[in-house]
Parts: structure tokens; C-alpha cells; sequence
């Protein structure tokens, strides 16, 4: 399983609730959200998605994410 870190402006449970469908859309991921990182990183499993991917899912939803 291959592990993607992206810093994010996901900063806050109100933003992590609203991620959370776009996500959770995603079959084969695992994610979560370090809002107490200064990066806020996002980090997700996955052997089926690349960094591209999970990106576009990530503005999509309204947020930023810059791979790390």
C-alpha cells in the first residue's frame, strides 16, 4: 500500500466533516487529517489512486493540498 502526504488548509473539524464525502467516495483509501500539524498533512493509503487523484478529490471539496 502505497502512502501520499499532502500539506492542506483542512484546518478544522468543520473542514474535515466537509472532506469527508469527497473522501470517502474513494474506494481502497484510508485517510486522515493532522489539523494540529502547522501543515495540517493529510495522509492516505491506497493501492488503487495516485497523488493526482487524490489532489483534483481534495479541490473538489473546496481545499488546497500540495504534495510533501
Amino acid at each position: 500500500m502505497k502512502t501520499y502526504k499532502f500539506k492542506t488548509n483542512i484546518n478544522c473539524g468543520g473542514c474535515v466533516k466537509a472532506v469527508t464525502p469527497h473522501m470517502n467516495k474513494l474506494e481502497g483509501v484510508t485517510w486522515q487529517v493532522d489539523t494540529d500539524n502547522p501543515d495540517k498533512i493529510l495522509e492516505v493509503q491506497t493501492d488503487t489512486l495516485n497523488a493526482d487523484q487524490i489532489r483534483n478529490t481534495v479541490e473538489k471539496a473546496g481545499f488546497k493540498a500540495e504534495e510533501v
